[in-house]
């Protein structure tokens, strides 16, 4: 039977995603970080391939959800504030980008900063 994963979010470096890796497993949720080894070998790719992926099995997507969502940090502003949704007012946003134009995808630090909300997908710029 062929396993299929699930990727919870993705992390610009392989040390920030840790402690949510051992917090899954520590659940006994099995944990994968894709792209992981490259990334530490050359941490200036890390943009141009998406980051370090946390992936589970699709089988345990609702529990490692449910986890993930507990300890999760958010989008803050300058000032640290969290991000409020100007429609949905929630205060649950994470940092978007597009990378639709080739620009954006050899150059993705040129692309300006957004923001979607994981509850309503409102996509905002500060």
């Amino acid at each position: 039977m062929k396993n299929e994963f699930f990727t919870l979010g993705a992390f610009e470096y392989a040390a920030d995603v840790q402690i949510i890796k051992g917090k899954l497993e520590s659940e006994g949720i099995p944990v994968f970080l894709k792209d992981e080894n490259t990334v530490n070998t050359d941490p200036l790719i890390s943009q141009a391939i998406g980051g370090v992926k946390l992936q589970v099995y699709s089988k345990d997507k609702e529990r490692a959800l449910s986890v993930y969502n507990e300890i999760r940090n958010y989008a803050v502003d300058d000032k640290g504030n969290l991000i409020t949704c100007p429609n949905c007012k929630a205060q649950r946003s994470e940092v978007y980008y597009r990378r639709k134009g080739l620009i954006h995808k050899l150059f993705p630090f040129l692309e300006k900063k957004k923001y979607r909300c994981l509850k309503c997908n409102m996509i905002t710029q500060p």
